[in-house]
């Protein structure tokens, strides 16, 4: 139940560009290229996400691409 009330939330966070932890713009988070064209991006609270070029879209970064 607490799942489907966080969700929504952090997906409106990331739409925004905004770090679902801590609410910081990620744009001013570390950012590391990656070769399929994507960016690794780690936030000042320590939450890495992937930003899609194409899709112009943030995501949480999955285990195996931390």
């Amino acid at each position: 139940m607490f799942k489907n009330i966080i969700a929504p939330v952090q997906a409106w966070l990331l739409s925004k560009g905004q770090c679902v932890g801590c609410g910081a713009p990620l744009s001013k988070g570390n950012h590391t290229k990656r070769e399929d064209g994507t960016e690794k991006i780690t936030c000042k609270c320590g939450r890495i996400f992937i930003y899609d070029k194409k899709a112009q879209k943030y995501r949480r970064a999955l285990f195996e691409e931390v």
